[in-house]
């Protein structure tokens, strides 16, 4: 009796040190001395921050990375909000140096609809040829015809057959 109440202590024990361990961490990896003194413009940061990839994770956002670009570009974006910029002029301004792709959610455009697009529009073209190819083959006979010599040959095959079977028909 005493025994699988040990056991059970230790695998709660063992439980709880296992969430301890893999439990996550502070998900925001922004430094103290990156915070803007003014709520309302670090609220605009971290948003901003959030819809904006690191380059080097390439998975996370810039809030989230400890990578020193990401650090970089946070700095800069808390810099363009303190000189008055808006928040589209500031995603301007850092996709116009660093691309759409540092944008976690790409804007939608010409590009964007090609790319999600193309796949569709490829498996519809393919189904359509399929279609049209198949109904045209499905048309035509197969095979070519017989020279006078088959005919002739499958004639007498033809002819020779009832008795071949003992006249059963």
């Amino acid at each position: 009796m005493r025994r699988p109440l040990q056991l059970s202590r230790h695998l709660s024990r063992l439980l709880v040190a296992l969430f301890v361990l893999f439990a996550p961490v502070s998900a925001f990896a922004v430094n103290p001395d990156e915070v803007l003194a003014d709520p309302a413009l670090e609220a605009r940061a971290r948003t901003l921050s959030a819809e904006l990839r690191c380059m080097v994770c390439q998975n996370q956002s810039i809030d989230d990375s400890n990578a020193e670009l990401a650090k970089d570009l946070r700095l800069l974006v808390r810099e363009r909000i303190r000189n008055g910029d808006s928040d589209e002029a500031v995603l301007n301004y850092i996709v116009s140096r660093y691309g759409e792709f540092v944008l976690l959610k790409p804007r939608f455009s010409v590009r964007t609809v090609l790319l999600w697009g193309a796949p569709v529009l490829l498996i519809l073209a393919g189904g359509v040829s399929l279609l049209v190819f198949g109904r045209k083959r499905a048309g035509r006979p197969t095979g070519s015809k017989l020279t006078p010599e088959e005919q002739a040959k499958l004639s007498e095959l033809l002819e020779k057959e009832p008795s071949a079977r003992g006249g059963r028909d």
